[in-house]
């Protein structure tokens, strides 16, 4: 394999107009490219390419197509992120207040192995994440303030201070090793069924990540797909040959669906605001293509925004029918 040579930027610019781009300001896109990285901002050229094998741009496509493309994709990551982070607050919230409830408020009580699950095969996983959970503690003592001070002044620490400290993907995987009642308790408070609930949390915690690393957000695919849900079928979604839904299952309008879930009403409506703002900016801002060709990779349909109207009553209303 021949290395990837460094490129200065001058040389950069000259591959895009090799590439056919149109460089309208080069001293513009000098500062751009320097401050934002040639590599990451050349992630976001696939739409705007004759095809996949000739990467080459259709014609009249401008750098700053490309860039208010990367730019849109920042901006919708950090709305992503803002909304995860309530639904990561509040599972955090819901958890710790479910298991204190039940087993008690120090963790010498409530990180006994026999609280969870008793399946044999998973009792290294018990252990094993009793471990990390404690390890948190010792870290934490002296360098997070709500524990340190429950540490100082009381000598333990509560679940609802503890979880504060663990990360997403340390949640999701303290509710697989909860005991099955417990984990259909929560799952109630959401009213969504276990299975679902239980491949919804990894597909959070890997979005959540993504935003916070600044990966490109608009058209991840994650390896987990999502059962169809009412909200497709009220949104009338496409299916393919075999039955199963083009979009929503496995790309952001997925994530959507699943923050649509787990979200209050008003909540995921602002978001739902916040996400159509960006949208017509972008709109605004191309002219090689059209937005449906960006929303398209991102799987959102053309009625996107009708999903933030969707109250309970109405899909409790299309269940009965």
């Amino acid at each position: 394999m021949i290395d990837k040579q460094f490129k200065n930027l001058e040389e950069q610019i000259e591959i895009l107009k090799y590439k056919g781009m149109t460089i309208n300001d080069e001293e513009y896109t000098k500062k751009i490219l320097l401050r934002e990285n040639y590599f990451f901002i050349s992630g976001y050229r696939y739409p705007f390419m004759r095809s996949n094998v000739d990467k080459h741009f259709l014609e009249g496509v401008t750098f700053e197509e490309m860039y208010s493309l990367f730019l849109f994709d920042r901006a919708i990551r950090n709305v992503f992120f803002k909304y995860l982070l309530v639904i990561e607050n509040n599972l955090k919230s819901i958890f710790s207040y479910q298991l204190s409830k039940k087993y008690g408020y120090k963790e010498k009580y409530y990180l006994r192995a026999k609280n969870f699950t008793s399946d044999k095969s998973r009792q290294k996983q018990v252990n094993d994440l009793i471990k990390k959970m404690k390890r948190q503690i010792r870290i934490n003592g002296a360098q997070h303030t709500a524990t340190a001070h429950y540490m100082s002044n009381y000598g333990y620490v509560p679940l609802w201070i503890l979880v504060k400290v663990l990360s997403f993907g340390i949640v999701g995987e303290l509710f697989s090793i909860m005991k099955y009642d417990d984990q259909v308790n929560i799952c109630k408070i959401y009213n969504i069924p276990l299975d679902e609930f239980s491949n919804y949390l990894p597909i959070l915690s890997n979005y959540r990540n993504l935003c916070a690393h600044e990966d490109i957000l608009y058209e991840n695919r994650t390896q987990k797909k999502i059962k169809g849900t009412r909200f497709h079928e009220l949104l009338g979604l496409e299916k393919d040959e075999e039955g199963e839904y083009k979009n929503g299952t496995n790309d952001l309008f997925a994530l959507l669906i699943i923050m649509k879930r787990m979200l209050s009403y008003n909540e995921f409506k602002d978001m739902c605001l916040e996400l159509e703002k960006r949208i017509e900016n972008l709109e605004y801002n191309l002219h090689s293509i059209k937005i449906d060709k960006i929303l398209d990779r991102m799987g959102f349909p053309s009625n996107y925004m009708e999903l933030a109207n969707i109250e309970r009553r109405d899909v409790d209303e299309f269940r009965e029918n």
